[in-house]
């Protein structure tokens, strides 16, 4: 995984009163364990991958002695199908995902359940960003909660509400009987702060205390006529109980304010940004107290009217501070009020930005716009001042996307891939959802479509035989094992598809941070599994299959080119198999330092580019774009270019010589071995070297 949560997990152990300290996803986990859950599971995804991460660092020490059952989803409708066990039995279950893009993915398993209904809690903790914070499109879960009557909580981050609104997540859950989904943003779920613990609570039901008898109820299955009773229950019993405990329990906060004629009505999620920017426009303390009355949504669906309504009265204007699009809680507010015949401006998105990430500039221009007067030169000097700070950040630091780790083994693919479409002309890529995808940019620029996480290859299905030549789809492992396997491999065979499939086989899902997937050889768990990409997918009877070490360019080149050109019909796969790198280092590096402490001998493999053979025309960069190939000022004082030079970020992977080699570019590149702690005998041959060289120069 990205990185150990080990000293972290001691504080989930802590008891009634105990302070925890820690990032807002342990607040999230302890709130899990003092609801008494019974299994936790999901699918990893920014920004909270590293949930499962704590809890599978989690697993030995606490969740299993308690009972609980962690699952290693194999994709998020495998995760929302995880919370049917809540459906016929009391028994608390949590999973976690990204996103929108992991609620497209559980959708229909999300609806069923949503359908039936559960007994036992059901809760979804899914990463929910916006703007410069988001890596994936931008929409809103919200429409989910919607569509399918899904309770749907957006807390204020501090952990003790976090870990509170997990609890209460799990309690409006069993008191409506829907699942109930809780969005986190990343600033709180890596936010740092402290929480008063409560006792961990061991569920009813669990791998230590077993259910001994199924349960049956037809009316729990989602058939005709059960569907007609359940979508009834929803609106007439389900979230009227769901409204009822969001009263009662006090979900939703006041923070009053002596400004009667304002207003403001925001999302739990974006509260301390609000009142920040109300502190910096003069309009609250440094505390919180604001002067403008606050309701702080922290269950945003479903809304209690009573509520809204009694916020709303005797004020002339309200802000809403809704993020994202569509204005789904703007909407409803204004028609309630419409309903009420209430005279109030109700503003929104006519103040706010429309879409993105409601940083704090943004909401500061949006308050200063909605107060007026003295607020607005405020708004305008601050404004000012964090421009010119823009500027100065932007004239320091030179543009520059994303790329691959230093020696990435998916790095030579493409730099193979775009060798070989120089001699066979261009062709149509599917790009897919992984680190892979940063392809799509300098200096390859190669990957015309990404569709969804592991369908890349079905992106190609019509575009194959409309093209002229064969077209090449990208999976990583970690796509294959999600989708890929069935919507691409599958459906591929099954449509005889002429086209070329490059698997990049790395063992991990490295994009969210390094966790296991099937091809890695254990599970979250630390079981062992063995399940090989290779051998599935001759079984669904592909019958072209190489499989390439990806550092090995000349190699990998000519599969590529066999695959394109060859006379044998169906779809070709090629697996590019080599370890995550930076996965690797992680291993590597802790063992070659000790090995040095020990005063071992040691041998590190280090690439250079000889200046004075090195013309400076680049081309090695424009097919490789490792972080290690770098320029320098050309030492020969007649020229002025600068020429190549690998720095000392290099791990040896050997690429940069390998695509120069492959690609008939300069010779330029050498590898030398970088020798430690050598002993007398080495040092003894380094010397003899030396003279012979220096006796070969001056000659």
């Amino acid at each position: 995984m990205e990185r150990s949560f080990a000293a972290e997990v001691k504080q989930l152990a802590l008891g009634e009163g105990q302070i925890l300290h820690g990032e807002g996803i342990l607040a999230i986990t302890k709130g899990l364990l003092q609801s008494g859950v019974s299994y936790v599971g999901g699918y990893p995804g920014a920004p909270v991958s590293h949930l499962l991460d704590v809890l599978a660092d989690a697993n030995e020490p606490l969740l299993e002695p308690m009972g609980v059952y962690l699952d290693a989803s194999a994709s998020e409708a495998a995760a929302a199908a995880l919370l049917g066990a809540s459906i016929n039995y009391p028994m608390r279950g949590a999973v976690t995902w990204k996103s929108i893009v992991g609620t497209n993915v559980a959708a229909d398993a999300l609806s069923n359940l949503a359908s039936a209904g559960v007994i036992g809690g059901a809760l979804v903790v899914v990463g929910d960003d916006y703007g410069a914070g988001a890596s994936i499109i931008q929409e809103r879960t919200h429409a989910f909660a919607l569509k399918s009557s899904l309770c749907l909580l957006d807390p204020r981050p501090t952990l003790q509400n976090l870990a509170r609104m997990v609890e209460e997540g799990f309690g409006i859950s069993e008191a409506s009987n829907l699942p109930a989904l809780i969005s986190l943003r990343i600033r709180a779920a890596h936010m740092r702060g402290s929480l008063v613990c409560k006792n961990n609570r061991r569920p009813a039901i669990s791998m230590r205390d077993r259910l001994t008898r199924p349960s049956f109820d037809y009316a729990r299955l989602c058939h005709p006529p059960s569907t007609y009773l359940q979508e009834a229950r929803k609106f007439e019993q389900r979230l009227p109980s769901a409204r009822r405990y969001i009263v009662e329990h006090g979900l939703n906060e006041v923070i009053p304010g002596e400004e009667r004629g304002l207003g403001i009505i925001v999302q739990g999620g974006l509260t301390p940004t609000a009142l920040r920017a109300l502190a910096i426009v003069g309009a609250a303390d440094e505390v919180g107290r604001s002067r403008i009355p606050l309701l702080v949504l922290n269950v945003v669906h479903p809304l209690v009217p009573e509520q809204v309504l009694d916020f709303l009265a005797g004020k002339e204007r309200v802000l809403v501070l809704e993020e994202g699009m569509p204005a789904f809680i703007e909407q409803e507010i204004k028609a309630l009020a419409y309903e009420r015949g209430l005279g109030v401006g109700i503003h929104g998105k006519d103040t706010v930005a429309v879409q993105g990430e409601y940083v704090p500039e943004v909401v500061l221009a949006a308050l200063a716009r909605f107060l007026g007067g003295e607020a607005e030169h405020r708004r305008a000097a601050i404004t000012g001042h964090l421009g010119r700070g823009r500027e100065m950040l932007h004239a320091s630091l030179p543009k520059r996307p994303p790329a691959f780790c230093t020696g990435c083994p998916e790095r030579p693919v493409f730099s193979a891939l775009k060798i070989a479409q120089r001699e066979l002309g261009e062709t149509h890529v599917a790009a897919d959802i992984g680190c892979h995808a940063f392809a799509t940019l300098p200096p390859f620029n190669m990957g015309n479509t990404i569709l969804g996480y592991g369908m890349g290859l079905a992106s190609a299905s019509a575009v194959a035989p409309a093209f002229g030549k064969r077209v090449v789809s990208i999976l990583g492992d970690g796509g294959f094992w999600h989708s890929g396997l069935t919507a691409g491999v599958a459906n591929a065979v099954y449509n005889t598809q002429d086209s070329v499939l490059v698997i990049l086989e790395n063992f991990y899902t490295s994009a969210t941070g390094q966790q296991a997937n099937p091809s890695t050889g254990k599970n979250f768990r630390g079981d062992a599994v063995r399940m090989s990409i290779a051998d599935t997918i001759k079984s669904l009877g592909v019958s072209w299959l190489r499989v390439v070490n990806p550092y090995k360019v000349a190699e990998t080149l000519a599969t590529i080119k066999e695959a394109m050109t060859t006379a044998a019909g169906g779809l070709k796969v090629i697996i590019a198999r080599a370890e995550c790198q930076l996965e690797r280092q992680r291993r590597v590096k802790p063992q070659v330092a000790a090995q040095l402490t020990a005063g071992a001998r040691v041998e590190t493999p280090r690439f250079g580019i000889d200046p004075d053979v090195c013309t400076g025309d680049k081309s090695c960069m424009r097919l490789n774009g490792c972080p290690s190939l770098t320029l320098k000022e050309n030492p020969d004082p007649l020229r002025d270019d600068p020429v190549a030079h690998v720095d000392q970020t290099c791990v040896g992977c050997g690429l940069c010589g390998e695509v120069a080699h492959a690609a008939s570019l300069c010779p330029s590149f050498y590898e030398v071995r970088v020798v430690s702690n050598a002993g007398v005998w080495g040092r003894a041959m380094a010397g003899v070297r030396r003279r012979v060289i220096g006796w070969l120069q001056a000659a």
